[in-house]
Parts: C-alpha cells; structure tokens; sequence
C-alpha cells in the first residue's frame, strides 16, 4: 500500500489545492475508508471564503461513501472490503451529550460532555473526506453497510445533506395536516422539502427563483412554488394560507432576509426550524416576533449522525420513498476537484451537488 495519497487541501482564504499528503493512521477504534465517491458542501464554501475558520493544510470534505481498507483492532461488527457510508457528523458514542442524543454535540474528552458543532469532525478539525482515504473516528458507532442494490451516488446524500434536510422537518415537528413553507431550494432546502413530505405535511410551499430548482421543488414534493423575484414571498405566503401563516417555516439559506421571512410567516405558536449557516449576528424583528409574546419557537439543527442516523438514511433510499440521485447535475475525478470547487462556488451551470469520484 502506498504511503501518500491525494487530497483537496485548505491553503488559505480562496484557495482550497489537490496535494499529497500521507495516509491516515488509524487507532484502535478506527477504519480506515477508500472513498469512492465524495462531493462538495456548501459548509466547504464557507471555508474556501474564509467565513468558518479551519486549519491550514487540512483535508476538506464531510460525505465520504467507500469501503473499508482497514479495520482498528478494536472494532468489531465490520470487514474489510464491506461498502460503507459513515455521517458528515460523527460522535464518539459514549458522551454525556450524545448518550442524551445529542450526538452533533458531542463533547468526548471535555469535563462534562458537551460541545457545540463538537460532533462535525471531518474538514474541520480532523481530516476530511475529499482524498483517497480517511480515517473514521469511532466506527462502531459511525459506519453503516450499503446495501448492495444501490448506488454510490444514490446514497451520496446521506451524509449531510438528507440527514440535515430531514432534520430540519423533524425539529419542525411536522405533523399530518401541516401548512409547510420552505425557504431556499438549494440541495439541504430540497430534502427539507421532501423531508416535509414524509412527515405528513399537506401543503408544502417552497420559495426560490431558479426555475430547476423549483421544478425539483415540485418533483420531491413541493404543492406549490414561489418564485420570490416574482412576487414577495411573505405577501404570497400569507395570501396562500388565507393571512393564517404556516404551522412551520424551514429556513434553509442563512441569510437576515430568509429567517426574517420565515419567521414573518409563521402561525402564532409555529416552529421556525433553522438549518442556514449564519455568517453574521441575526436580527428578530420585534412585530414579526408578537413582541415575543406569540408562542413562536425557534429551532436549530446540526446534521445529525452516527451509524443508525445513516441505517434510516439508507432505508429512506432503499425503500424509493426518496429518491434524491437527481441532485446530481455534475461529475469530476478527484484529480478535477479544483475546477468543480470553481463550478460549485460560484453556482454556475444549473450546479446543485457534484460527485466526485476516485
């Protein structure tokens, strides 16, 4: 086995290059994985732009679909060979936070267990998974079997994307009957989207102004489509449901503007659930907010991980309850990845993700 292998490197602000670095090594509790197939994040184009610090020279990438190439001594339940998807989130497992199951918040190591975005390892404080191989922290509790009828890219949205979507409908507390919007129809917008579905919402609303996006809005289950250059989604929101609002807005952008909306639309005692990345303090403002006397909630969600998050990730495709391998627009070899890193930051080309494979 060689000693190096490729990988995409954080350098500096703007600047995310292919290098060599050597091959992880594993611990007792570890695998390591071959990628075969990988993509790009939206997280990972706030790094590239300096907006989430990271550590020079490290590997980039949460969403790694592979095969085992070597086992930790300690691990057991897996072989080597065995195809694998492990969570862009990966918890230790044994956690004060993540045996309360908050496993994305995991504070392993730390007095008393807790530790905000502690369980999102991979491309932010480990190596991440936009190379050859990566070491799995933990794999017992991370690693989950492919199954063999399916595809590398139909299960490439388990990691982060369809987990953090799904959760954003799960945090709503989405019931059977529930009024929906869904603000930004971005990749984690669009599994908010279909997520919102499987929960049982009844009328699904869905806001952005590329029209491919709104039309995959439609196909994952979006009942109806705002296009907010067209008319102001507010205004529309609220003519829609009669001037009641939604029962739960989903925030999938994270910008002032998006929260704002999603928050103005919101139903006295809704749940505006929160998946955007902020990159600056969020204002509320005070009429949209019922001077807090509206029983409004706010949620947030971090993608959520671990081996049986993936299990029910992988059930959800495998069952064709979901079928989200139309998110795929692009494909590149890892060798490629600075060209696609150029594609899908600057949003060109009807992007939405990109496979890339090795």
């Amino acid at each position: 086995m060689p000693s190096k292998m490729k990988a995409a490197i954080f350098v500096e602000k703007g600047r995310i290059v292919l290098d060599d670095k050597p091959i992880p090594e594993i611990g007792p509790a570890d695998a390591l994985i071959r990628i075969t197939t990988t993509t790009i994040c939206g997280t990972d184009v706030h790094i590239l732009k300096g907006e989430y610090p990271v550590a020079k020279g490290l590997t980039i990438g949460h969403e790694p679909v592979g095969i085992i190439e070597k086992l930790g001594s300690s691990v057991r339940g897996f072989k080597e060979g065995q195809r694998v998807v492990a969570g862009a989130i990966t918890p230790s497992g044994w956690s004060h936070a993540c045996l309360c199951g908050c496993g994305s918040q995991d504070g392993a190591g730390t007095r008393h267990g807790w530790k905000a975005i502690g369980g999102w390892k991979f491309g932010n404080t480990i190596d991440g998974c936009q190379a050859e191989f990566v070491c799995v922290p933990d794999a017992m509790a991370n690693l989950a079997p492919i199954p063999d009828e399916v595809s590398d890219e139909q299960v490439l949205m388990c990691p982060d994307i369809m987990s953090t979507g799904f959760a954003g409908a799960e945090t709503g507390g989405i019931r059977i009957g529930d009024v929906v919007a869904v603000f930004a129809q971005g990749p984690i917008g669009l599994c908010a989207t279909a997520g919102a579905k499987l929960m049982g919402a009844t009328t699904i609303i869905a806001v952005d102004t590329v029209p491919a996006r709104l039309a995959m809005a439609k196909r994952l289950g979006a009942d109806i489509v705002v296009d907010f250059k067209q008319e102001d989604p507010v205004e529309a929101i609220m003519r829609l449901t009669d001037g009641r609002g939604v029962d739960v807005a989903i925030e999938a952008l994270g910008t002032q503007a998006t929260f704002e909306a999603a928050l103005r639309v919101l139903r006295p005692g809704g749940v505006l659930s929160s998946l955007g990345v902020y990159s600056s303090d969020l204002k509320i403002p005070l009429d949209a907010f019922a001077a807090g006397l509206g029983e409004k909630s706010i949620r947030t969600s971090l993608c959520p991980g671990g081996k049986e998050r993936m299990r029910r990730m992988l059930d959800v495709v495998g069952s064709g309850r979901v079928d989200l391998s139309g998110l795929v627009t692009h494909r590149f070899k890892l060798d490629q990845i600075e060209q696609a890193y150029e594609l899908f930051a600057n949003q060109r080309d009807g992007v939405l993700k990109v496979a890339i494979t090795i």
